[in-house]
């Protein structure tokens, strides 16, 4: 029965935070450009969300000397599951213990990865209420479509570095019942990526090999993903990042993970930030067989049609090594 329970103790992903070298500058970019709504500042942070969040963060920007991840942030399921998921937490390395909380959610408990990622779990959460001006007829979405940039509707994962994916796959599979969707295995049967996931998208969290020392031992951030809905909002939203001088790495185009459509460009702060056309397929069968890449197949599930990713992309993460 626990074993039953713990594969739907985690519900979603909920917020991140980023850290960023030009605060004003990256807060611009996600304000401005893609429409997100700040919802409330405190000492060094900005509390921001996109239209379709449900809660009043999903994305937290600190200002630090360097780019990087802050910390990622998931829901679980009920009070009860949270009690189950920290006690596993606590049985294992991986426990750090409880915060009182933040802007917008209550006491969360903190536990890192294999490569010090941190990471949190929380029930207790503020629900996003519009005030007057923004309240819309749709009552399935938390307020009208903002008027300013070209807004994305919400976050939709993080991809992150590791030079212990296995340890990883261990932690979030075996501890938190997260589900494998996709993964590309090594000649040697390793898993050089996987896709990980707790709802029926595809994924919520990607672990793939980091080759690069990292003598200060944190977990790199390769990045993270708001969602668009439509293929076509990438080839506009391109143009008004060309327009402002914004670095575009790659796209836009489909990937065969997921196979979904997407952008990858870097914010002010120099962290690489995926802008999510077609959000891909759904996956409903609760026999789902992981989908398994090979090595040499990799240029097929990273990229189904557009430019071949650029060497960059493999390589370079925040903070930069």
């Amino acid at each position: 029965m626990e074993n039953e329970l713990k594969k739907f103790d985690i519900a979603e992903l909920t917020h991140m935070e980023l850290y960023t070298p030009d605060l004003e500058g990256t807060v611009w970019f996600f304000k401005d450009l893609l429409g997100l709504i700040e919802t409330s500042r405190e000492g060094k942070s900005v509390y921001l969300r996109g239209y379709e969040d449900t809660y009043t963060c999903s994305l937290k920007v600190t200002e630090r000397d360097k780019p990087g991840l802050g910390h990622l942030s998931f829901r679980a399921s009920s009070p009860e599951a949270l009690e189950r998921r920290v006690k596993a937490l606590e049985n294992s390395d991986y426990g750090k213990g409880w915060i009182d909380g933040d802007a917008g959610h209550g006491p969360a408990y903190q536990f890192v990865t294999p490569d010090n990622h941190l990471m949190e779990i929380l029930w207790e959460i503020d629900e996003f209420e519009a005030p007057d001006k923004n309240k819309t007829i749709l009552k399935n979405r938390p307020q009208k479509r903002p008027l300013h940039g070209y807004p994305v509707k919400r976050l939709d994962h993080a991809m992150l570095m590791s030079h212990d994916v296995a340890g990883n796959k261990e932690l979030f599979m075996d501890l938190l019942g997260f589900k494998l969707s996709e993964h590309i295995v090594k000649d040697d049967g390793s898993d050089l990526g996987i896709w990980l996931r707790v709802t029926n998208t595809v994924n919520e969290l990607v672990f793939t090999e980091d080759e690069a020392p990292n003598s200060e031992g944190l977990g790199r951030l390769n990045h993270f993903a708001f969602l668009y809905g439509s293929t076509q909002n990438l080839f506009e939203v391109a143009e008004v990042l060309k327009e402002h001088d914004l670095e575009i790495e790659a796209g836009p185009f489909k990937h065969g993970i997921s196979q979904t459509t997407s952008l990858y460009v870097y914010e002010p702060g120099g962290n690489r930030v995926e802008l999510y056309g077609d959000p891909g397929y759904l996956i409903f069968n609760p026999d789902w067989k992981p989908v398994k890449w090979t090595q040499e197949e990799v240029q097929d599930a990273i990229m189904f049609y557009g430019s071949p990713l650029p060497e960059s992309f493999f390589i370079n993460g925040t903070p930069n090594v």
